[in-house]
């Protein structure tokens, strides 16, 4: 994993490495520059020692001394300082008129320096930054060619050796670069400082702020939050305009309807939960399909555009008004209202519903008539206005108010039609199950699926059993849906190289003809070995010698038990040692939050622990997010289940799934 870093990191980072190489390279160039100055302004100083010297030379030779007289002054010369060296070397044609010197003679043999300084070249050497050594050669003038007279002007005649320390000008120099280095130094850092702090000030600690804004609005899952940053710097103010209007962009989106602007039925349920007392009103245009059906969506979308126009001018200031689908708008009211003043006002409404025409072309007026719904209070104010709207329709009333002896017709009424539905599906081949996959927390392959009921309405639309099931224990068809789903799971796994794990409750394994096909269906296709019962039960186990002996029974199949939901109902470790399961799944409600919920996590790791010193495996559900499965692989659980991996799928779905991977 690629360790991660901060803005301040990097920027200190990038700052401290330029500086680095800032003063390395300061350092090199004053070497540079300072061996550069001692050779310039050795040169120079060593030229004029050396001119002096050969004017000195000149002036006695004018006067007729000889080489031995020359000596003496060079010996004089040397003694100036103790720290400096003076010399003079002649060449073969002075040493051929005027004798030749045995030193001179050695040296014109063996010193290289001197041999370039004859040849017409100046030389200077410096000493490892201590000792100048400056050969200076001397031209013949026209003078010299009086007692010279074997050689022609500007011939080299000799050269002046001048050796001394160069300490001052090297201290000086030295101090110079030590300067000019400190000063690069303390540059630097003012600069590294100044960048620093500011950068943190006006780039670092407002990204930093506006990612958690971010994080925030997206943990709340609140699309009202803003970014708020004070701060002046352009690009950073953009960015932040930016994210408010994309913002703005989704909240609209999420919370308004495309076609009026008004807001959507989200938005209300969220205003709902905010208020103890309200009053909602829902409004529905009444055989509006006729219209769509008569003129085109076309027309019946401008019809609802000036419908949602009209009730604006008609509600007050201090409601709100949403259209919640199609042909139904609501007017929510959070101030107390008398009920004579609500139903004054839904008279109103009706009424000038009524009177209203739509003219949508020049030849064509549409009129349309309008019924409300009506409830008032706190709780399931949606509901019981919805249910009060479906009673006025009924009984071909412009308004009426919820009554809670609506809500038992209605219920009722919502039974008789689900008894017939549910029915309907087992007759028609309606209900099937489908496959979630169970996913292996270290490999995240698929190693089984569990099968989960659904229904299938006339859109093909799948319908969960949370809508269905308790009515259908309550009219005896529960068992028949029990064995519809063990049929199709059998027959989906005969040929899956994977195993399958099928629900089933205590009344199930309670219901002689339940267990009479599971044994049949196990003894016919013979995968009792790819197959795993969840048993499922909110209370405790009450017929525990019926539930063992189902177990015992499927076992000598080679089938496993697994513990459905566990943390609720009988799930518990007594009934775990007792019952011998092979796998725990975990409930959804520890989790769900696992991640963030240290109470969750304590409990499950509690659980993972028992299960392990039992040699049961764990099974997590309600697997929902990237941190969610990291958690659970991270504590040890065997397997994951939920929507983060893959939704439930048709058998038919499941080579796609596959190749698809997880």
């Amino acid at each position: 994993m690629n360790k991660k870093t901060t803005y301040a990191k990097l920027t200190a980072k990038i700052i401290v490495t330029t500086l680095v190489v800032t003063l390395f390279i300061a350092y090199i160039y004053g070497e540079v520059m300072k061996d550069k100055a001692i050779y310039n302004l050795s040169k120079a100083d060593a030229k004029r020692t050396s001119l002096l010297v050969f004017e000195s030379i000149y002036a006695a030779m004018e006067k007729g001394w000889d080489k031995n007289d020359l000596e003496k002054i060079i010996v004089r010369l040397d003694s100036v300082d103790e720290n400096m060296k003076v010399d003079i070397f002649r060449n073969t044609a002075v040493a051929q008129l005027f004798g030749d010197i045995p030193k001179d003679k050695h040296a014109r043999q063996t010193n290289l320096n001197l041999k370039e300084a004859l040849a017409g070249n100046e030389v200077l050497k410096v000493i490892d930054n201590q000792t100048i050594l400056f050969y200076y050669p001397m031209p013949a003038t026209p003078d010299c060619l009086k007692c010279h007279t074997n050689s022609k002007q500007n011939d080299i005649l000799g050269a002046i050796y001048i050796s001394y320390p160069i300490d001052d000008l090297k201290v000086s120099l030295s101090t110079m670069k030590n300067f000019f280095f400190g000063f690069i130094l303390f540059f630097s850092l003012v600069i590294f400082l100044a960048l620093f702090f500011k950068f943190d000030k006006h780039f670092i600690k407002p990204i930093k702020k506006f990612v958690k804004n971010i994080d925030s609005i997206s943990t709340n899952t609140d699309l009202s939050q803003r970014v708020e940053l004070k701060n002046n710097i352009h690009e950073i103010h953009s960015m932040q305009n930016v994210f408010n209007n994309m913002l703005d962009s989704i909240e609209f989106q999420f919370y308004n309807d495309p076609l009026t602007s008004l807001y959507n039925r989200k938005k209300l349920i969220e205003q709902l939960d905010k208020y103890n007392n309200s009053t909602l009103m829902i409004i529905n245009i009444d055989l509006f399909r006729a219209i769509n059906d008569l003129y085109g969506n076309d027309i019946g979308d401008r019809v609802l555009k000036e419908y949602a126009k009209l009730l604006k001018e008609l509600v007050h200031d201090d409601c709100t008004l949403y259209r919640l689908h199609s042909d139904e708008f609501a007017i929510l009211y959070t101030q107390h209202l008398d009920l004579i003043e609500i139903e004054r006002f839904a008279v109103y409404i009706a009424d000038t519903t009524a009177k209203k025409e739509f003219n949508i072309e020049e030849q064509t007026n549409i009129s349309i008539s309008a019924t409300i719904g009506i409830s008032y209070g706190k709780d399931l104010l949606l509901t019981n206005a919805d249910i009060a709207l479906n009673f006025a329709k009924k009984q071909k009333k412009k308004y009426l108010v919820y009554k809670a002896s609506m809500r038992e017709a209605h219920e009722y009424e919502q039974n008789i039609k689900w008894t017939k539905r549910i029915k309907d599906a087992i007759e028609n081949d309606k209900i099937e199950p489908l496959f979630q996959p169970i996913v292996c927390c270290k490999t995240k392959e698929i190693v089984k699926y569990e099968a989960l009921m659904r229904m299938k309405d006339d859109n093909g639309d799948y319908i969960a059993p949370i809508h269905f099931l308790e009515l259908a224990k309550k009219n005896k068809l529960y068992h028949d849906l029990t064995k519809i789903v063990i049929n199709k799971s059998f027959d989906a796994f005969i040929h899956n190289k994977h195993s399958v794990a099928i629900n089933l409750s205590v009344e199930d394994i309670l219901n002689e003809d339940v267990i009479k096909l599971i044994i049949k269906r196990l003894k016919e296709t013979k995968i009792g070995h790819k197959i795993t019962f969840e048993l499922i039960e909110s209370e405790g186990i009450e017929n525990f010698e019926e539930v063992m002996d189902f177990i015992n029974k499927v076992k000598e199949y080679g089938c496993k038990i697994a513990i459905d939901d566990f943390g609720t109902g009988y799930s518990n470790f007594e009934y775990l040692m007792k019952l011998k399961v092979d796998f725990i799944k975990i409930d959804a409600s520890m989790i769900k939050n696992i991640d963030v919920d240290k109470n969750s996590l304590m409990v499950t790791e509690t659980i993972i622990d028992f299960a392990k010193k039992m040699n049961i495996q764990t099974v997590a559900e309600f697997v929902h997010a990237q941190s969610i499965s990291d958690k659970i692989t991270q504590i040890g659980i065997d397997y994951g289940q939920g929507y983060f991996f893959s939704r439930p799928v048709p058998a038919k779905d499941f080579e796609e799934l596959l190749q698809k991977g997880i």
